[in-house]
């Protein structure tokens, strides 16, 4: 088995397992005892060390492990996104690589779909005043096309 396959396994169940109610208790039950055990060791510098040292460890282990499953998350979305895109026949194909694009180009898109949200409202506001009430609204599609 390689490395990436047994960090990707390893990783997959320590995220998961982070997230549950009982690791939470866990956790909230180490620093309870740490904090019941302070009298004990007479609030000294190394029992404030134990809790720092700890929480430093985790800390820095989990941003990894945190990084790694976003990473992972965000490939997968992206992957349904572009199949969504490809998969639509009116899709823009220009946004299959969207997250490739420089700053200037992904303003110049943001900038048409902000347009073209605008006029989907607009035309929606007006299939409205033309129907009344608006309760005819199942006959206009989301482009505010009349579809009767």
């Amino acid at each position: 088995m390689s490395i990436r396959r047994v960090f990707n396994l390893v990783a997959r169940k320590a995220a998961y397992a982070a997230g549950t109610p009982w690791t939470f208790l866990a956790a909230v039950s180490i620093v309870v005892l740490w904090a019941l055990s302070g009298p004990v060791f007479k609030f000294n510098d190394t029992w404030q060390l134990v809790i720092n040292t700890g929480t430093t460890i985790i800390t820095f282990l989990m941003v990894f492990l945190i990084q790694h499953s976003q990473n992972a998350d965000a490939a997968a979305v992206q992957i349904k996104l572009d199949e969504l895109i490809r998969a639509n026949a009116e899709a823009n194909n220009e946004l299959l690589d969207l997250e490739e694009l420089d700053e200037e180009r992904l303003e110049e898109i943001r900038r048409e779909y902000e347009r073209m949200a605008r006029e989907a409202g607009d035309a929606l506001e007006r299939a409205r005043a033309c129907h009344g009430d608006g309760r005819d609204d199942d006959r206009v599609d989301n482009r505010g096309h009349d579809r009767s």
